[in-house]
């Protein structure tokens, strides 16, 4: 029986075009209130100030983090606009066709198609729970392998944080350095008006960097982080349910609490190409459990 959760079946990414094309227009206001106000707008292009700016924020993030890390950060925050396919209903019919193989012919029966599964957590999981008798020590491995994920997962966005915190800082250090230069000049008065604006012009570049870039990026790559995490909480239920061999009706309950109704077709279609039959709409119980409640003890009895 093939496993495979399909997440992503190749190698176009769809992106969010939405978020795309809005990204750049805190940036056009600027220049636009600059229009409006009668300044031209290449006042606020200071080639010096943009080194100050952006190659003192680089400089500090090197001395705080890795290379690696860095170049991590640049690599995610290309690829904040991307959306992952949501595989959830996908993964919830996987999980429900292996709870409905375990329940009923027991863990070791799943091995083979837990090898087949893409999903890394889920399919280590799966081959853990296999061997693994205590739901307790599941629980803590998953817990464990779930929370070295979310670090790794949330690094870029905690690097993108701290340049936004090291730009608006270094712009003003950029208008200081700005100001003096202007203060040495002092004796042509005619030229101490444009050069006050241009040495302030640093501290926007500060200020709208961190506010305007780097701080959607990383609100963007929390969220993605988020979505991973919840996905493999309830990869976790999932796996607990099936070490259990707990009915799958029960692995479906616990999975609506995440807001994912399980697909039935594509449950069936996976349970058909293992060649297990199910039992009609839902997944109808085995009336020989002695854990069913009263109605299904009583559809047995009559």
């Amino acid at each position: 029986m093939s496993m495979r959760t399909q997440r992503r079946t190749g190698s176009w990414i769809p992106v969010d075009l939405g978020a795309l094309l809005v990204a750049p227009l805190g940036v056009a206001i600027l220049f636009v209130a600059q229009w409006l106000a009668g300044v031209p707008a290449r006042t606020l292009l200071q080639y010096e100030a943009a080194l100050i700016v952006f190659g003192g924020t680089l400089a500090a993030l090197l001395v705080t983090y890795p290379v690696a890390e860095v170049l991590k950060t640049l690599r995610a925050a290309a690829g904040a606009f991307r959306v992952a396919p949501n595989d959830l209903e996908s993964l919830a019919a996987t999980m429900i066709a292996l709870a409905y193989r375990s329940h009923r012919q027991g863990l070791v029966t799943i091995d083979a198609d837990a090898e087949m599964i893409d999903e890394p957590f889920l399919r280590d999981g799966l081959a853990f729970a296999i061997d693994e008798p205590s739901e307790e020590i599941l629980r803590e491995v998953l817990a464990a392998d779930s929370t070295a994920r979310v670090e790794a997962e949330e690094s870029p966005a905690k690097i993108l944080e701290a340049a936004a915190g090291y730009a608006p800082t270094l712009g003003i250090l950029g208008a200081v350095l700005g100001l003096i230069h202007v203060m040495r000049n002092l004796g042509g008065t005619g030229s101490l008006g444009s050069g006050l604006a241009v040495a302030f012009v640093a501290t926007v570049y500060g200020v709208g960097v961190a506010n305007l870039i780097l701080l959607p990026l990383a609100g963007r790559l929390r969220e993605r982080a988020a979505f991973e995490a919840r996905r493999r909480e309830l990869m976790t239920v999932g796996i607990c349910t099936i070490q259990q061999r707990l009915h799958p009706r029960v692995l479906a309950r616990k999975l609506r609490s995440f807001g994912v109704r399980p697909d039935l077709e594509l449950t069936r279609a996976r349970l058909a190409q293992a060649g297990q039959p199910d039992r009609g709409p839902g997944l109808q119980p085995r009336h020989d459990n002695p854990g069913l409640g009263l109605q299904a003890r009583q559809e047995t009895a009559a």
